[in-house]
């Protein structure tokens, strides 16, 4: 028995070794991706209008912290406007893109919708087109004096529009892929009607998917530069835009701060994507049931 004993743990022991190698590989991959992340935290406290450690930091003197930067951030004009505008200009973005992509992925889940598999190409493309591409596209088309819409917040929320779109329709595609048509087919034989079997049947099960795209068009169009770049004047500068004018023309540890918030965005949106797709997992098991 015991001969027998020793021997199982013989043939178990590379399996050990390969799984401690995967979790060191996993550990080790986290530290590379986030570290350099996690640094800016610290720098966005330093009282002092620099972009390294100072001695005060590194030995934790109290008088060596400070909340300074985040106050500028809420106090300085040109930060505040450039916060409103990326909240404008990303929250109507993300309804366009939501309603337009939630609405193109319905119809392409129908399986004779013609040219289901080119729309859906096209639709997507925006994602793998390079973004200054889509820049400078943008820029002539609605610099046009037909259109007249370069320099105007409408002319970046259209753009945006365009990017955050793609997000919606991969998200809610993959949630129609498991939805079950009879309840659209019972509700239909009931007397219910396009609009109210959309509304009170298909909408809330599919609303996951419909959030979760939601959130990454926002994420994109929050975080968009180059189109803005391009697109926009003094008056649409957004929180990126200020941060690569804080790079180029001063460096401001406000920058930061702002850095450090978007990182604590990030975080939050992780969660709410995971949580989301977490429910939709349990819907789908509700389904099946």
């Amino acid at each position: 028995m015991a001969l027998k004993t020793n021997q199982m743990r013989i043939v178990r022991s590379p399996w050990a070794y390969l799984s401690a190698f995967r979790i060191a590989m996993t550990v080790l991959c986290f530290v590379f991706l986030i570290l350099p992340l996690l640094v800016i935290v610290p720098l966005s406290f330093n009282v002092e209008p620099y972009f390294t450690f100072t001695e005060g930091m590194l030995s934790l003197d109290p008088d060596a912290y400070s909340v300074r930067w985040y106050e500028v951030l809420f106090d300085n004009e040109e930060w505040g406007r450039a916060l409103g505008n990326s909240l404008f200009i990303g929250v109507c973005a993300t309804l366009l893109a939501t309603t337009l992509g939630t609405l193109a992925a319905i119809a392409l889940s129908n399986d004779k919708f013609p040219a289901r598999r080119t729309v859906t190409a096209l639709l997507i493309s925006p994602m793998v087109t390079p973004i200054i591409i889509v820049g400078v596209g943008s820029f002539f088309f609605y610099s046009h004096p037909s259109i007249g819409l370069a320099q105007t917040h409408l002319g970046i929320i259209l753009t945006h529009t365009i990017l955050g779109a793609p997000f919606v329709v991969i998200t809610v595609s993959a949630t129609l892929a498991g939805f079950d048509q009879t309840y659209l087919k019972a509700a239909a034989s009931l007397g219910a009607g396009a609009f109210t079997r959309f509304r009170r049947i298909q909408l809330p099960l599919i609303a996951p998917g419909v959030i979760t795209g939601g959130l990454f068009a926002f994420a994109a169009s929050f975080d968009e530069l180059v189109v803005v770049l391009f697109m926009g004047g003094v008056e649409q500068r957004t929180i990126p835009r200020q941060m690569w004018s804080g790079i180029r023309e001063e460096l401001n540890p406000t920058i930061l701060a702002v850095a450090t918030l978007l990182i604590l965005f990030a975080i939050v949106f992780l969660f709410v994507v995971e949580w989301l797709r977490g429910r939709s997992a349990r819907l789908g098991r509700l389904d099946a049931v």
